[in-house]
């Protein structure tokens, strides 16, 4: 049996980004107490943590200090120094752990983690080597996406290929910049989607429902709560990203972001062992939010109730709109209506795609609120 760490329990957090805030916020209420490790000391959880190692992700040492000071040890993002997880790893328990996170940060591996348990995934072929390229294209086929197979985010790192020609430039332009990279099929799919689920030590597994994602760019831009879909669509979502939480031994939250195709079918993108973009609706609409999930689970205290209390969407607010508005935005006729909710992430330099906060809008219907958030966002920024 686990004993509790709160109140007043010390969790220490790698990475320093808005989910880190949102974490450290939701800490504060709670009673917990937030240590960051990050490279800027004016980070956004830097600004709302209780104490804060600055350093770089790499620095082994620092990691070990982030774990002295505190009683447990989470991760902001995935693409942490795996090794520097490990290094806290040997003084406190990390959720998730170091094994969990080396597979999430390599694509590589991560399809072929999932493809050998079964899971559904697109068609991909590991490309090294020009060679490896072409034996890919033969496999894969076209239209296909190159992706580096580390870093990489919000549509960054990945081209689109449609030709044998664009997939060798293509190869030039990533190649320098990831020692691997993985061809994946171009899905054709009739919707993006995703899951939260959050495990405990227990092995006990909470899903949140299915949510429908929009992107713009490559960035996520809509969350719509809960997704358009068939009930059975839903079910199957929870089943599978429950299946695959369990089979990877996640101690923590995980989000799958799955893709819908024309027969019904889901195959996984990819997966996050962390809290989530498409996850943001959860602060104002579920019961339990994925933060507070995530710190009841690193707390070894019971999960909280996932359920939705009312339909919700989340659109992001990019610094294109700070731009648009020639600084900053007037939000105060948003923040007029019912139903809407502001989230700022305390960035001082908004510049394009930089994502800058968000805002959830809530309604009885689907419907009602995916008209309702559009508004709001079109009340900033005329578009």
């Amino acid at each position: 049996m686990t004993t509790p760490r709160m109140p007043g329990a010390r969790i220490g957090v790698i990475g320093g980004g808005q989910l880190g805030r949102m974490l450290a916020l939701e800490a504060r209420r709670m009673g917990c107490r937030i240590c960051i490790l990050d490279p800027d000391p004016q980070c956004p959880a830097g600004q709302v943590a209780d104490d804060q190692v600055v350093a770089a992700y790499a620095d082994l040492e620092a990691a070990r200090e982030l774990a002295r000071r505190t009683d447990v040890v989470t991760c902001e993002f995935e693409n942490v120094d795996a090794a520097a997880v490990a290094a806290a790893e040997s003084l406190r328990p990390v959720y998730p752990g170091s094994r969990v996170l080396r597979i999430a940060q390599h694509r590589v591996r991560e399809k072929e983690t999932l493809a050998r348990m079964g899971f559904p995934v697109p068609a991909f072929h590991p490309v090294q080597t020009p060679a490896d390229l072409e034996t890919g294209l033969r496999r894969v086929g076209l239209p296909a996406v190159l992706k580096m197979a580390t870093g990489g985010y919000d549509g960054k790192g990945q081209v689109l290929i449609r030709t044998a020609a664009d997939a060798h430039r293509a190869y030039e332009a990533l190649s320098p910049k990831s020692e691997m990279l993985i061809l994946e099929q171009y899905v054709q799919f009739s919707k993006e989607l995703s899951v939260v689920c959050a495990r405990d030590v227990r092995g006990s597994i909470a899903c949140y429902p299915l949510v429908e994602n929009i992107h713009r760019n490559g960035i996520l831009d809509v969350t719509i709560a809960p997704a358009r879909v068939p009930g059975e669509v839903a079910t199957a979502a929870r089943n599978l990203v429950s299946a695959i939480t369990e089979q990877l031994d996640v101690v923590g939250v995980l989000t799958v972001e799955l893709f819908l195709i024309g027969d019904g079918r889901l195959l996984v993108n990819e997966v996050a062992p962390r809290p989530h973009n498409s996850g943001h609706y959860t602060l104002d609409a579920c019961a339990t939010s994925q933060f507070e999930q995530l710190l009841r689970i690193v707390c070894h205290l019971p999960l909280g109730a996932p359920e939705l209390l009312t339909p919700a969407v989340m659109v992001n607010l990019l610094g294109d709109i700070w731009e648009q508005t020639g600084g900053q935005p007037d939000f105060k006729p948003v923040l007029a209506e019912a139903g809407i909710k502001l989230h700022l992430y305390g960035k001082a330099v908004a510049h394009p795609a930089r994502k800058m906060g968000h805002m959830c809008a809530m309604a009885p219907t689907v419907e009602v609120v995916m008209e309702r958030a559009l508004a709001a966002r079109k009340r900033i920024t005329g578009v």
